[in-house]
């Protein structure tokens, strides 16, 4: 996750080095899961991977190996993106549920067998061995540091959300503030909403939003490229374009009540969407030397694997960046299957 000085504090990647000090550890649920003697393994062997990073894309692949009977680590800071939101939504059985007991269960159903070991940790490096890879990691909240030996590693720490700078942007965050329009637009419908940023597709996201809402307007707070061409599209949908800077978000216990800009004028607004700039968390594997876009997201084949033998990744890490948490979970899915269908052929 970069320098905050952007924006508000951003939300922070978990299981990276780049991570902020994790929030309390969820309790874990009681599972019961069918035990495997691939467990009795030896202590000191390497893992068959190691997972950096618990969200649902890390926590798809690590649940996915532990019962092909892979023995894995997953490395985490407990401090997800979406820290600060109290629902997640389009999860299938799961909509509505907090993020943190999402990744609650998720973690509880990998330790539930014998090869899944999870640990609140930063990864600091990765870097190549005879056979494989080494990682090492400092715990957190009293856990101990780890070096370990891994024959694969499975990148999954996510992006960091570099925001406007609004010094009460974090107060309505989560609640009346999202980034996720696919994610929160349902729970925002029929409201006046803000769409804030800084980038050049502030007209696509509010083209986008306009399906929950008649009522948009896009704020570029004097940054946020929106072409004279994109404007004449906007205003045929009835969404007007204000570029005067904004001073900060105005609002109460009830949640957003308006958009102060710089010039004194409040404009009333309940509910919003920022447009963060995404930059994924790679620090800890700058030593692999990774091939990556031009927006700095590893790039892989069709079934995760990177430009390095034996590293692989999944989820918002990867291109083409953030999006829905079920899609995050199934490209984890795939990535599973990929790196056992490669341990396989092996040896």
């Amino acid at each position: 996750m970069p320098d905050p000085s952007a924006g508000a504090e951003p939300a922070t990647v978990a299981g990276s080095a780049a991570a902020a000090e994790p929030n309390t550890v969820a309790e874990p649920v009681e599972v019961t899961q069918p035990e495997s003697n691939a467990g009795d393994a030896n202590p000191d062997a390497p893992y068959d991977t190691v997972v950096i990073g618990a969200g649902p894309g890390g926590l798809s692949v690590a649940l996915n190996l532990v019962r092909a009977r892979r023995r894995t680590l997953v490395l985490d800071s407990n401090r997800p993106r979406n820290a600060a939101t109290l629902h997640s939504h389009g999860y299938l059985t799961r909509d509505g549920i907090s993020p943190l007991e999402l990744r609650k269960l998720g973690q509880a159903e990998i330790e539930g067998y014998p090869d899944g070991e999870f640990q609140l940790a930063l990864a600091q490096t990765i870097t190549a061995t005879d056979g494989g890879y080494t990682v090492e990691a400092r715990g957190v909240r009293g856990a101990p540091n780890r070096t370990v030996r891994t024959r694969t590693v499975i990148i999954s720490t996510g992006v960091v959300e570099v925001m406007p700078a609004l010094p009460s942007l974090r107060a309505f965050y989560g609640t009346s503030l999202h980034s996720c329009i696919e994610c929160d637009g349902y729970e925002s419908r029929d409201q006046p909403l803000a769409l804030i940023g800084e980038t050049a597709d502030l007209a696509d996201r509010a083209i986008l939003l306009s399906q929950w809402s008649a009522d948009v307007i896009v704020f570029t707070n004097g940054v946020g490229v929106v072409t004279p061409d994109d404007e004449a599209l906007l205003a045929s949908r009835g969404i007007p374009v204000d570029r005067r800077p904004i001073a900060d978000v105005d609002g109460d216990r009830t949640g957003l009540t308006g958009i102060r800009l710089q010039d004194g004028t409040v404009v009333p607004r309940t509910a919003g969407f920022l447009r963060p700039v995404y930059e994924p968390s790679l620090a800890f594997a700058a030593d692999l030397d990774l091939d990556t876009n031009d927006e700095g997201f590893v790039t892989t084949d069709a079934h995760g694997r990177t430009s390095r033998n034996g590293i692989y990744a999944a989820g918002d890490s990867t291109q083409p960046g953030p999006q829905q948490l079920i899609i995050a979970a199934g490209a984890g899915a795939r990535v599973a299957a990929t790196v056992n269908r490669d341990l396989a052929f092996a040896g």
